[in-house]
């Protein structure tokens, strides 16, 4: 019996499998048009980031993309977060992009690939793993050695969860780009076939396509492979650059077409109203062209992983956590005047007898009872064992990715005098013995101050935050945070320091010390809150300074008030019945006690 069973068994397995490679789609390039299954396609896709959503909502957020009348999610895929340290790989909980694709397949919905590695994208490192600047002499975006020995590395590891997973293979994977808008950064050819081949090893050998700006699409370009174009919705221009690089063929997909545009610290909020790009995607689907919407949603940029912009002719500029984008699909999932405008053109273009779900309501979203803070623990009294050195030393010598470094030295009878961090990154808070006397940041170029100094033996700490590293432009190479060279008091270094790591990747390990004075130190709050049904809401920061939040473990990223974002955006599906627990990282405003929650978000308020 037990034998017939195991015969069953195999004979239905087999049989399962081979029906399963009966689904297997063709999805190949025609002289003008996509072609699936041998009959033209039209990919009309959104942009959406799995690790910006939780994973909880990754279904309802598809939904809301099959409602506004999208057949394909793009996303990039992110190294710095499958590699966090050297050879170790997470492709769990949020991580899972392969379970991200599987429910983009349950949902009718068809995947273009983006894991470049390189991905911009408002993210940290442009989405390098910060320990690559530990490899000495390693070159992002080159054919130095030992890049590329990484770079294979993570390749073929990814390769192994989401080749599979690719239409040839019975998935829904249509498309994988090759490098990210690499024309804007050089024009190496040899190294873009480098990635091709890498690519393909890795086990992605479907359609592989590169993407760059208009300006850039000869430079970024690789013959044999597809050339999309970035930024425009203009079809006679898009035709002309994809047949000039593309033996005078198509087809023509517009990778990246951008509705709004994202945010950062200190400037005013991007808004633009759809009246604006609806003739353009008129154009552009109305002359056949394939196109992805840049952002359809972009959610929150949770933890620490927003990055910053920097170039000779701007200052520093870190992103907010807050995605935004203005994108039709708004930060919570709900439907924007923008997504039922874009929705209007779109059912336009769809094939004949397809309807279009109604457009869900929006979510329930609750005011909470205000939350009273009744303690807090300085961060001096929760200091880990320190790290010594003559000289500071950057959290890449430390090995920490992200989150926070105190650095401390004690000064014996030293003058006041004008104090310089050379080079600081990012924000920098100085104390002398526990008090505040000095807030440094990169953005205004602030690298020094004048300081008293009592007579006699004090403590000098710096409280460095990094703020985000540079996810675009020249200077990729040169993103090492914390204190990067040295400090000087009147013209002289200071030496012997202890370094403190503060990553905060784990709020929960955190045991509080209620510390009676806290002072001018940046301190850590928690408490308690009930929740009777369960819904989104945001927390409202206009009164407090500058810090991060987390809610029942989950980082739900910064605040600051120089806005423009003055709320945190709190999903539903990070909070549960009963009671729920809020910490609170103040760096700035220690004794703020209140904290109260608003049922719409504030994105648009500056502050001097």
């Amino acid at each position: 019996m037990k034998r017939y069973v195991v015969l069953v068994f195999y004979i239905l397995v087999v049989y399962f499998n081979a029906n399963a490679q009966k689904s297997a789609h063709s999805f190949a390039l025609g002289d003008s048009v996509f072609l699936l299954d041998g009959k033209p396609f039209q990919m009309i896709s959104g942009e959406m980031h799995y690790p910006r959503v939780p994973r909880e909502a990754w279904r309802q957020r598809m939904q809301m993309a099959k409602a506004m009348g999208l057949n394909t999610i793009g996303t990039y895929v992110f190294w710095n977060l499958h590699e966090p340290q050297k050879d170790q790989f997470d492709f769990t909980g949020n991580n899972d992009i392969a379970a991200f694709v599987q429910t983009a397949k349950e949902e009718g919905l068809w995947v273009v690939l983006r894991p470049s590695p390189y991905v911009c994208a408002e993210w940290e490192f442009g989405g390098y793993p910060y320990w690559l600047q530990n490899e000495e002499g390693l070159t992002v975006r080159s054919k130095e050695t030992k890049y590329l020995a990484e770079y294979r590395k993570y390749i073929n590891e990814l390769g192994k969860h989401l080749a599979p997973l690719q239409v040839n293979h019975g998935g829904n994977i249509l498309m994988v780009q090759v490098e990210n808008e690499y024309g804007s950064y050089d024009k190496d050819k040899a190294y873009l076939d480098i990635n091709r081949k890498m690519f393909i090893d890795a086990g992605f050998d479907g359609l592989l396509y590169t993407c760059d700006p208009v300006k850039d699409v000869k430079d970024g370009h690789l013959d044999g492979l597809l050339p999309a174009v970035n930024g425009t919705d203009k079809p006679a221009q898009i035709k002309e650059l994809v047949r000039n690089n593309h033996d005078g063929k198509g087809p023509y997909y517009v990778a990246e077409w951008y509705p709004a545009w994202f945010d950062w610290w200190g400037t005013k909020h991007h808004t633009v109203p759809a009246e604006k790009y609806t003739p353009g995607l008129d154009a552009v689907l109305s002359a056949g062209i394939s196109i992805n919407m840049y952002m359809f949603h972009g959610g929150t940029t949770r933890g620490f992983m927003n990055g910053a912009n920097y170039n000779d002719r701007n200052p520093y500029e870190p992103q907010i956590s807050s995605y935004d984008y203005d994108a039709p699909l708004d930060e919570a999932g709900n439907a924007t005047p923008k997504f039922m405008e874009f929705r209007k053109v779109i059912m336009k273009y769809l094939p004949d007898g397809t309807t279009l779900p109604e457009v869900p309501a929006a979510k329930p979203v609750m005011q909470l009872p205000a939350i009273h803070f009744t303690q807090s623990t300085s961060v001096f009294d929760i200091l880990p064992k320190a790290t010594g050195n003559a000289t500071p030393l950057t959290f890449e010598a430390l090995h920490q990715d992200y989150g926070f470094v105190l650095y401390r030295t004690t000064l014996a009878n030293a003058a006041s005098g004008l104090l310089k961090i050379k080079d600081l990154r990012d924000y920098g808070i100085v104390f002398i013995n526990g008090k505040r006397v000095a807030v440094l940041d990169r953005r205004l170029k602030q690298d020094n101050a004048n300081i008293d100094i009592p007579k006699g033996k004090v403590t000098l700490d710096i409280l460095v935050e990094n703020l985000g590293r540079i996810n675009f432009g020249p200077y990729l190479l040169k993103n090492k945070k914390g204190i990067t060279e040295k400090v000087l008091l009147d013209d002289k270094e200071i030496m012997n320091w202890q370094m403190y790591s503060l990553p905060f990747d784990d709020i929960n390990a955190i045991k509080n010390k209620a510390t009676k004075n806290t002072n001018d130190a940046p301190v850590i709050k928690t408490a308690s809150f009930n929740v009777e049904n369960v819904a989104d809401t945001y927390f409202d920061m206009s009164n407090w300074g500058k810090g991060v939040l987390w809610v029942n473990g989950h980082n739900l990223g910064r605040y600051w008030q120089v806005g423009p974002q003055q709320t945190i955006y709190v999903p539903a599906e990070w909070l549960k019945k009963g009671e729920n627990k809020v910490t609170i990282l103040e760096l700035i405003k220690p004794g703020e006690t209140l904290l109260q929650s608003v049922t719409q978000p504030v994105l648009d308020k500056l502050n001097k």
